[in-house]
C-alpha cells in the first residue's frame, strides 16, 4: 500500500466513475422495462388464493403531529452532527499518530485538525434534507470560511496560501467525488449500492495490468508471439498496444463478475432485512470517500497501517444502534397515500423531496410506482432483484395478489428512525383494485392535482375512490392555475367532500411546503 497510492487513487476515481456510469445506464433501462412491464397485458393468471385482509381496516394510528414530526428530525440531525464530530475527532487523532508517529497528541492541534475533517458532515445533512445544490455549496462556503479563519488563527506566522492549500488537499477529491456520487438523481439512489461491486472490477483491471507489465519487462516468449500475431491482424504497433491493453483490462471481469454480483445480491439483501438503511449508507458512504482520502494520503508513511483511518466508521453503526434503543415507539405509524398527474416529474420529485423525506420521520408512505419517481424510491432491493430480471415478480398480476403485496410492506422504522416508502407495482389493468387497497390501509392523502385535467380519468377515479371510502381520511389535494378544478370537485360530489381540503400551489415554495405538512398532521 504504502508504494501504491497514485494507482489507490486511480482504483478510487475509476469505481466512483464506473459506479456512476452504471447508475444512469440502470435508471435508464429500469425506467423503460417499468412503462413495458405497465402496459403489458398480464399473460397468467395467479395461483395465489385471493383474500380479504386487504379489506379489513388497520387500527386507528398512535397520535402523531408536526411537533413529533419537528423534533423527529432534530433528534436525527443532532445524531448525525455528533456522529459526525465523534468521527472527525477520531480520525484526527488516528492521522495525527499515523504522520507523527512517537509524538505526543496536542490537544489543540488535533482540535483544528478535526475542524478540517469535519466537513463531510455538510453534504451528510444537505443529503438528509435534499439541499439544492445552492445550498450546499453555499454552506461548504461559509465553513471553508470560518476553518480558514480558524486555522490563520491556530499558526504562529500567518500562511494564507498554505491555509487554502490545506483545506483544497483535504475536501478537494473527496468533494468532488461526493458531488458526483450523491447529487444526481440516478446516481444518488443507484451509483452507491455499485460501488463496492465496481470496486470489486477496477481492482482486478488493475492487478491485471500490473501483472500485464510485469511479464512485459520480463520479455515472456509468449507475449511476445501474441503481440507479433496481434500486430499482423491488426496492422500497425499503436492499435496493439491500445486493443491489448483494453484486453487485459476487461478480461478479468469476466472472473470478477461473479462475486460482484454476489456481493450486489448480499447487498439488497442487507437492506431488505434492515440490517442497512437509505440513509445510513449515503451518510457512511460521504464519510467513507473522505476517510479513502486521508488513508492514501499517510499510506506512503505508514503502509498498512493507514487501513486504521478507517476506524471511525465503526462509531456510526455503535451510535445509532444506541440511539434506535432510546427511541419510544407505540402504537401503528401513520400511513400516507401519495398520488400524483402523472409525467409531472420534476414537481412530482420536488414533492416527494420536501413532503413525503419529511413525512418518512414521522410513518410509511405508500403510493402506486411509476416511472416518475423511480429515483427517489429504488432502493438496493430493488436494483440487484432488476440486475437478476426479476422485476417481473413484483408485479399484481391479478387481484389475488394485492393482499400479498399489502403484508409484505415493510411498516417498521429503520435504525435511524424513518420509514420507508412502500409502493404497488401495478399493470394497467390491476392498479385500480392495488388503489382500493392502499385507501383501506391509510391514513392521510396527499394528491398533487397540478396540471389536472378532466381527461385525466385515473385521477378522477383516484378522487372517486377517496370520497367513497369506508373511513374517514385526511386529504389534502394541491392544485394550480392549469387545474380543472371542477372536474376534481365534480368527482366528490357524492362522498366525503369535508375531508377535502384544496390548496393552491402554483409557488411551491417553503412557506407553501410549511402550508401543505400543517395540514397532513393537522
Amino acid at each position: 500500500m504504502a508504494s501504491q497510492p497514485i494507482i489507490l487513487y486511480q482504483a478510487l476515481i475509476l469505481s466512483a466513475l464506473l459506479a456512476c456510469v452504471g447508475a444512469w445506464i440502470i435508471a435508464r433501462s429500469y425506467r423503460r422495462r417499468m412503462q413495458q412491464l405497465m402496459r403489458a397485458p398480464h399473460a397468467e393468471e395467479s395461483t395465489a388464493p385471493a383474500s380479504d385482509a386487504a379489506a379489513v381496516s388497520p387500527p386507528p394510528p398512535a397520535p402523531f403531529s408536526l411537533r413529533d414530526n419537528w423534533a423527529a428530525g432534530m433528534r436525527l440531525t443532532t445524531l448525525l452532527i455528533a456522529v459526525s464530530c465523534l468521527i472527525a475527532v477520531t480520525s484526527a487523532c488516528i492521522w495525527w499518530v499515523l504522520t507523527f508517529p512517537g509524538e505526543p497528541l496536542p490537544p489543540k492541534r488535533v482540535a483544528v485538525v478535526a475542524l478540517l475533517h469535519l466537513w463531510p458532515v455538510i453534504p451528510g445533512l444537505a443529503l438528509m434534507w435534499r439541499w439544492s445544490r445552492k445550498r450546499l455549496f453555499g454552506t461548504l462556503l461559509l465553513w471553508c470560511a470560518a476553518t480558514f479563519v480558524v486555522l490563520l488563527w491556530r499558526q504562529i506566522e500567518l500562511r494564507p496560501l498554505q491555509a487554502v492549500a490545506a483545506m483544497a488537499s483535504e475536501i478537494g477529491l473527496s468533494l468532488a467525488l461526493v458531488s458526483l456520487v450523491f447529487l444526481g438523481n440516478a446516481t444518488r439512489a443507484i451509483a452507491l449500492w455499485l460501488l463496492m461491486p465496481a470496486a470489486l472490477l477496477i481492482w482486478s483491471s488493475l492487478m491485471s495490468i500490473d501483472i500485464f507489465f510485469h511479464m512485459s519487462q520480463q520479455q515472456a516468449p509468449w507475449l511476445i508471439s501474441t503481440l507479433k500475431m496481434l500486430e499482423g491482424l491488426l496492422g500497425g504497433s499503436w492499435h496493439v498496444a491500445s486493443g491489448l491493453l483494453v484486453l487485459v483490462a476487461l478480461s478479468p471481469w469476466v472472473l470478477a463478475w461473479w462475486p460482484a454480483r454476489v456481493l450486489g445480491r448480499a447487498l439488497g439483501r442487507a437492506y431488505s432485512r434492515k440490517w442497512l438503511s437509505d440513509l445510513l449508507v449515503l451518510f457512511t458512504g460521504v464519510w467513507a470517500f473522505a476517510l479513502t482520502d486521508r488513508a492514501l494520503t499517510v499510506a506512503q508513511g505508514a503502509g498498512a497501517a493507514a487501513f486504521a483511518m478507517y476506524l471511525p466508521l465503526l462509531c456510526i453503526p455503535a451510535a445509532v444502534g444506541l440511539a434506535s434503543r432510546w427511541r419510544a415507539r407505540s402504537g401503528r405509524p401513520p400511513t400516507l397515500l401519495l398520488l400524483r398527474v402523472f409525467q409531472q416529474d420534476a414537481q412530482a420529485r420536488l414533492l416527494f423531496d420536501h413532503v413525503a423525506e419529511r413525512w418518512r420521520l414521522s410513518g410509511n408512505t405508500v403510493m402506486i410506482a411509476g416511472t416518475d419517481l423511480a429515483d427517489r424510491t429504488l432502493d438496493a432491493d430493488d436494483i440487484f432483484k432488476f440486475l437478476d430480471e426479476k422485476l417481473a415478480q413484483r408485479f399484481i398480476i391479478s387481484p389475488a395478489d394485492i393482499p400479498r403485496r399489502i403484508a409484505e410492506f415493510d411498516i417498521t422504522a429503520d435504525a435511524d428512525g424513518r420509514y420507508r416508502v412502500n409502493e404497488c407495482y401495478c399493470h394497467d389493468t390491476t392498479w385500480q383494485g392495488a388503489l382500493q387497497a392502499l385507501v383501506r390501509c391509510s391514513d392521510v392523502v396527499l394528491m398533487d392535482l397540478r396540471g389536472f385535467q378532466a381527461h385525466n380519468a385515473g385521477c378522477l377515479y383516484e378522487l372517486a375512490t377517496i370520497a367513497g371510502a369506508s373511513r374517514e381520511l385526511r386529504v389534502v389535494v394541491l392544485i394550480d392555475g392549469r387545474t380543472d378544478r371542477g372536474a376534481a370537485e365534480a368527482a366528490v360530489v357524492s362522498g366525503r367532500r369535508e375531508c377535502f381540503t384544496w390548496i393552491e400551489a402554483s409557488h411551491f415554495n417553503a412557506n407553501k411546503r410549511r402550508e401543505v405538512l400543517a395540514h397532513l398532521f393537522a
